[in-house]
């Protein structure tokens, strides 16, 4: 990689010019009901906005743009556009910087492993980059933006389920390791087992541990005694706790009380997490589902974030059943940073 084309990937805490997401606009996906995700996804778009952020929301055809203008007014911007579903997380650009200014970075799909093969899911990163007036580095393996995560400093956290999985890219370690060092000028790659329970992604990082500031890692605690996922949430922590950053510094790690069991309206157990929230400018967005641990959750998110307003939104919706859904606000999003 020559001096021009050295990638940093800004964290998310750092400014942002936008925000991206997208408004559900096909009723398949969503078992038929529209309405459940939007209104999720408008509380989502109301709070942003609400604290300034600027939002930028695509929407696919007549109907999605005229619901989406009557469920949101002028909390975003429209933005007519082609896309399978509004996982922008991984379907859209990872936008970075490198020596000659912003830059839309991206990657290959294969539908999370072959298993949600959507038309336009593998443009719509493509699109948004045009609109955003940012030019684009091409990579050819598969990779989705919800499987990495980033301190702004060349340390990243990922889960060896996704990006060692045999249904994306056979890689063995070292290999993924040196398509991090190309793609994002990765100099440590911190590796987490694996994710939630059921999780349709294969267990990507943002929905089990995130960068909240340099050296600064939160992941989650077991809450109740039936928490499907509490041996996997302790192991989380205790690797975190064990590692260092690209700088060599030792990880503070901060726990906050998860979700616990969580059974979707189809009697599953359902990767419901606190930690798919997002950092916006002066405001986190964090999912909440109306169990016991939801107060104390946030209220250990205040002490980690004390210059902006955490703030909960339900997710239900997003989360779905089934097929459907299966995700929250970080997976829907992608920060554009200023």
């Amino acid at each position: 990689m020559s001096k021009k084309d050295e990638v940093t990937v800004p964290p998310e805490w750092a400014p942002q010019k936008a925000l991206w997401t997208a408004w559900p606009a096909d009723a398949d996906e969503w078992n038929g009901d529209l309405a459940t995700p939007r209104r999720d996804v408008a509380e989502l778009v109301m709070t942003l906005a609400k604290h300034g952020n600027r939002v930028r929301l695509l929407v696919n055809g007549h109907e999605a743009e005229e619901s989406a203008r009557a469920a949101v007014g002028d909390a975003a911007e429209l933005v007519p556009a082609r896309y399978g579903d509004i996982w922008l997380r991984d379907t859209g650009p990872i936008f970075a910087r490198n020596r000659t200014g912003a830059i839309g970075l991206r990657f290959a799909t294969n539908s999370w492993g072959g298993k949600y093969d959507l038309p336009d899911d593998a443009t719509v990163g493509d699109d948004i980059a045009r609109c955003a007036e940012t030019p684009t580095s091409r990579f050819p393996f598969v990779l989705e933006g919800g499987a990495v995560d980033h301190d702004g400093r060349g340390t990243i956290l990922t889960t060896a389920q996704t990006l060692l999985n045999p249904n994306r890219n056979g890689w063995t370690k070292d290999q993924a390791e040196a398509a991090l060092r190309d793609a994002f000028g990765a100099r440590k790659v911190i590796w987490i087992d694996e994710g939630l329970r059921n999780d349709h992604t294969d267990g990507h990082i943002d929905n089990i541990a995130r960068f909240v500031a340099e050296a600064t890692v939160v992941c989650q605690s077991p809450a109740g005694g039936d928490d499907p996922n509490a041996a996997t949430l302790d192991a989380i922590a205790a690797t975190l706790a064990s590692a260092t950053d690209a700088d060599g510094r030792p990880l503070k790690v901060i726990r906050v009380p998860g979700v616990g069991r969580y059974v979707n309206a189809a009697g599953e157990v359902a990767p419901a997490s606190h930690m798919n929230f997002i950092i916006a400018n002066d405001v986190v967005v964090v999912p909440v589902y109306g169990t016991p641990t939801e107060k104390a959750a946030l209220a250990v998110l205040e002490t980690v974030f004390p210059d902006r307003e955490v703030v909960g939104v339900p997710s239900k919706g997003l989360l779905g059943s089934g097929e459907a859904g299966g995700g929250s606000f970080h997976c829907i999003t992608q920060q554009e940073p200023a």
